[in-house]
């Protein structure tokens, strides 16, 4: 995995294309109460990718769209956020990893501050929490994005140690 505060996020794209990968998926980190509670989204038991677990809002990027394009669509599609420009943070992760289709992807992990709008979920999750960030550790987010998380909390001097 791999962070920045300070890449551009236009580049991201070019730089997955440097390591031959051209398939892109972009999430958010939806916080709140400056930052000390995130929101998990809690996937059908009949999900094709991680059935009943918990995730960010995140999705893949279609092609032709931009990585910011997707992940704006995608917090739409999944908490209903308003359209309009996604006011994030200069904040950006990601790793590397094998699609359900088998195709190697990029996901790309950004912070995105909600905006106090009610969270209405897509037919693809069943339910939603918030978390005390500093208890990412103790949910069922697979390994990738509790370091996402992780990277997120410091990068903000927050993050504490994940409970063995």
């Amino acid at each position: 995995m791999e962070s920045t505060e300070h890449t551009a996020f236009a580049d991201l794209a070019a730089r997955a294309r440097a390591h031959g990968i051209d398939r892109y998926s972009a999430g958010a980190i939806v916080h709140r109460d400056s930052g000390r509670e995130i929101l998990l989204l809690r996937r059908r038991d009949d999900d094709t990718s991680f059935p009943g677990a918990e995730s960010l809002p995140s999705g893949g990027v279609d092609p032709g769209e931009s990585i910011l394009d997707g992940l704006a669509r995608e917090v739409r599609e999944e908490i209903g956020r308003a359209p309009g420009p996604l006011p994030l943070e200069p904040f950006v992760t990601w790793f590397d990893h094998v699609s359900r289709h088998g195709y190697r992807k990029r996901q790309f992990t950004f912070a995105l501050p909600h905006d106090g709008a009610d969270v209405v979920l897509s037919e693809e999750h069943t339910d939603f929490r918030w978390v005390p960030a500093e208890e990412y550790a103790d949910t069922d987010l697979t390994p990738q994005v509790k370091a996402a998380v992780r990277a997120w909390l410091d990068s903000r001097g927050a993050a504490p140690s994940p409970r063995p």
